[in-house]
């Protein structure tokens, strides 16, 4: 196996590694119930994706 000559310098490992933060989620407003929810997936508080139901909701009353 190759083994490296030099070590590699910090200012390099962090130009390297630059890209590897995590991101925050696109948020995108509900059309039916106007919550916010995570981009391409369904509503959490009404159950609707992209204007259909997609996943009956239990009504506490």
């Amino acid at each position: 196996m190759a083994h490296p000559k030099r070590r590699q310098s910090s200012s390099r490992q962090g130009k390297r590694r630059s890209h590897d933060h995590a991101k925050t989620p696109t948020m995108a407003l509900c059309s039916n119930c106007g919550a916010w929810h995570v981009y391409h997936t369904v509503c959490g508080e009404c159950g609707y994706y992209r204007g259909k139901l997609a996943i009956e909701k239990d009504v506490i009353a």
